[in-house]
């Protein structure tokens, strides 16, 4: 056998294969063009399965049939694509439901956040909102949803990620559940403090109170100390509860603004292990608004619990040039072992290329919902 001759052959197969592919693609320019006279939807799945069938009864081997199958889905996969981005360009797929402004009308807004006086979230809405807002704060996520759902409040600030401890999951629950929207986020450098009550001392502790996620960003410290760990909702809360205990046995891991309001002593700064400890708050709205300067668009949704969904609906992003920053999954509940996926993706509702992603996103997934576009942390 002579290889170059075979790659001869290979490289002619090759030429005809790319030129049917061309060929192809410009009878789906047709159907495009078809389907924005008559409106019909772009991603017919009964059509493509029949189409799969048909192509894999052409094979001679089952290895054969497999790949054939996978090149087709690939194929159409391509052809659909095409012409999601022609109906976007004929303005046929509607407009998105969110409206661009300026800027957020904050100046006499009301914002809630979770937790009490001296709460990282608080810390978080005064660095995006101002020292001057009128707030309010509450025990819980879902009370701080409520309130903007409500209209009691028209934003929340809410903790959605720890850059050691990773995501809040019961936020990306609240995000689905709720028809509240992100429109901003804010990233707080986190420090804790071990904190006592006036004539305190370190090495007398026997009692620390926290929430569990900074019992865990404080592990390192604690290793070695045998505390009792008591935990809390939020930092602020255990701050208040060392003070309103007045028991020299007890301290709380909070931040030093938390002491300073609840009029505790800080016996040792930084007890977190991790000096870049950071958390990323969101803003959150009843309202679809998104500032003309967003560059960063979350979304979420479910998809067949089948192989290879995945993959087909993060093409989307790869095809339209758009950079996926985060993807998490969470469970659904009362269906076992399925999962809804979140994403950040950079670009801007405005931009044709999110448009075209998105559309094509929400014909092929189920229950796609988009979270938000908002600038990136500050």
């Amino acid at each position: 056998m002579d290889l170059g001759a075979l790659r001869q052959e290979i490289d002619e197969i090759d030429r005809q294969i790319v030129a049917l592919y061309e060929k192809r693609m410009e009878v789906s320019r047709q159907v495009a063009a078809y389907k924005i006279s008559t409106g019909k939807k772009v991603f017919d799945k009964a059509r493509e399965e029949e189409k799969l069938r048909t192509v894999k009864g052409l094979t001679h081997s089952s290895f054969n049939s497999h790949g054939i199958e996978e090149l087709f889905e690939q194929i159409m996969s391509m052809s659909r694509k095409l012409q999601y981005q022609m109906l976007t360009e004929h303005g046929s797929l509607g407009r998105l439901p969110f409206i661009g402004v300026e800027r957020l009308e904050t100046e006499t807004a009301r914002v809630v956040f979770q937790g009490a006086q001296g709460a990282y979230s608080q810390a978080a809405m005064q660095t995006y909102f101002g020292n001057r807002i009128s707030s309010f704060h509450v025990d819980s996520f879902r009370e701080a949803m409520s309130a903007i759902d409500e209209g009691s409040a028209d934003f929340a600030v809410l903790p959605i990620e720890n850059s050691t401890a990773g995501i809040v999951s019961e936020i990306y629950d609240l995000l689905v559940e709720f028809e509240n929207y992100i429109v901003g986020e804010q990233i707080i450098r986190i420090e804790h403090c071990l904190l006592g009550i006036p004539g305190a001392r370190e090495e007398e502790i026997r009692t620390v109170c926290s929430h569990p996620q900074s019992l865990m960003q404080s592990a390192g410290y604690l290793s070695g100390k045998d505390w009792e760990q008591i935990s809390m909702p939020n930092n602020a809360f255990a701050a208040r509860k060392v003070a309103q205990d007045g028991n020299v046995h007890q301290a709380a891991i909070a931040s030093e603004q938390a002491g300073e309001i609840y009029g505790l002593q800080v016996l040792k700064k930084g007890v977190n292990q991790e000096e870049d400890n950071s958390t990323r708050f969101i803003i959150v709205t009843n309202q679809k608004l998104f500032e003309k300067d967003a560059n960063k668009v979350s979304i979420c949704f479910e998809i067949p619990h089948k192989s290879g969904s995945l993959y087909h609906m993060l093409s989307h992003f790869i095809y339209n040039n758009l950079n996926m920053t985060k993807i998490e999954s969470r469970p659904i509940e009362e269906r076992s072992w399925e999962y809804r996926f979140f994403i950040d993706f950079e670009g801007n509702l405005a931009d044709s290329a999110v448009k075209n992603a998105l559309r094509g996103l929400r014909e092929e997934a189920r229950n796609m919902k988009i979270l938000g576009n908002y600038a990136t942390g500050r």
